[in-house]
């Protein structure tokens, strides 16, 4: 819908009330009302400027819309430097909380595009009803909405100086790290985990032991080919911490009845990743109250046998790669038109302007954040995830 039209009740709208800032929302004051902004710093500022920038606009965007800062659920801060900008970036009220409004806050190394040092995904919820937040360490805060708990876990890694810590072992840290919250409060990755962000530095060296390691942890924990895995991007990035090569972002939900969750697959257009030894779920959808959220992972340009298609050719990759999502949404009864943000990794920061034009051509405004970041293939250009959300299916 462009933001010249008139939305529609339970309808996703496109609204640009501030400039720089990029919004869709979700929903009615009745129901509860989502929103999605995307913010991208202008490249010739310094930092603490393009800093600046992002808050003020995120803080106009909000006031513009009417919604307070209590309705902020997580922000994700992507930087290009993280070594050198997360220590300022956390003083900044971007990555702050306060005791009675935790927020879920993920700052990881991606350089946003084209040229900026900074840039913002948030997702914020106006409830009809009580939206109690707790936070239970720095890395876990829980939301309860509709008579769910939503886990929101950011940031885990291992914060570790010890070189001898390999990939696997790191990547076996943060997944017990994260199962070992969810058996704290009666859940499991099995049951309950929806999304996993996980972010390898240097991925065209570490990606395959952490697929390894992740495929054995899934295993002991009841995931395997002949269960399900979980929606997931796997993509060069860096946390705070020289050491880390593994870090992981995750969100879980409890109190889910059978039924509620189901994976989105089209193997016309894509094949199962098991076929290529990989363990996650190509999307997932999760129906709820008045609507469906589906949760799509890291695609790329894939055929239903596994290959790369286009090698060389960032344009056609893109082209299928939205082909490959579109297919994604419509086994589960969702079209593109549905989807209410994208993060899209590219890895050759010089793809930028072509990658946006052809975007905007085809999505219009929705919010969207562009970084560098390789995919785990060499030959892959482009990789395109997010979230989109309408009333189908729902229960």
């Amino acid at each position: 819908m462009s933001a010249k039209q008139a939305p529609r009740v339970n309808s996703p709208e496109t609204a640009a009330t501030v400039p720089d800032a990029i919004h869709r929302k979700f929903g009615t004051k009745a129901t509860g009302v989502e929103h999605f902004f995307a913010i991208t710093a202008p490249g010739h500022l310094d930092l603490n400027e393009q800093v600046k920038h992002v808050e003020m606009t995120y803080i106009k965007s909000l006031r513009a819309l009417g919604i307070g800062p209590q309705t902020a659920i997580c922000r994700r801060i992507f930087l290009s430097d993280s070594l050198n900008q997360t220590d300022m970036v956390q003083r900044c009220p971007l990555a702050r909380e306060s005791k009675d409004n935790p927020v879920a806050i993920s700052i990881i190394q991606q350089p946003p595009l084209p040229y900026a040092k900074i840039a913002l995904f948030a997702y914020h919820i106006e409830s009809p009803g009580p939206l109690e937040k707790q936070r239970l360490s720095s890395q876990h805060m829980f939301v309860r909405h509709d008579g769910l708990k939503h886990l929101y876990s950011t940031r885990i890694c291992l914060q570790n100086a010890d070189l001898s810590f390999s990939p696997a072992a790191q990547t076996r840290s943060v997944f017990a790290g994260l199962a070992a919250v969810l058996s704290s409060q009666k859940g499991n990755l099995h049951d309950h985990c929806v999304r996993t962000w996980i972010y390898v530095k240097d991925i065209d060296i570490f990606y395959q032991g952490m697929v390894s390691e992740r495929r054995d942890f899934f295993a002991q924990n009841g995931l395997t080919q002949d269960t399900h895995f979980i929606a997931s991007s796997g993509i060069q990035g860096a946390c705070a911490h020289r050491h880390d090569l593994i870090s992981l972002d995750a969100y879980s939900i409890i109190g889910l009845r059978p039924g509620q969750i189901t994976y989105l697959n089209d193997f016309k257009m894509l094949c199962p990743t098991q076929n290529y030894n990989v363990t996650f779920e190509r999307g997932t959808r999760i129906a709820s109250g008045d609507r469906s959220h589906y949760f799509i992972s890291g695609t790329a340009s894939i055929d239903s046998q596994g290959n790369v298609l286009y090698p060389g050719d960032v344009a056609k990759q893109l082209d299928r790669t939205l082909a490959n999502i579109e297919a994604l949404l419509n086994s589960g009864q969702a079209t593109l038109d549905d989807m209410m943000y994208l993060i899209v990794y590219l890895r050759d920061a010089a793809d930028y302007a072509l990658v946006k034009d052809r975007l905007s051509q085809r999505l219009g405004t929705v919010p969207t954040v562009i970084v560098q970041a390789p995919v785990c293939r060499p030959e892959w250009l482009i990789e395109i995830e997010g979230v989109a959300v309408n009333s189908k299916g729902c229960l």
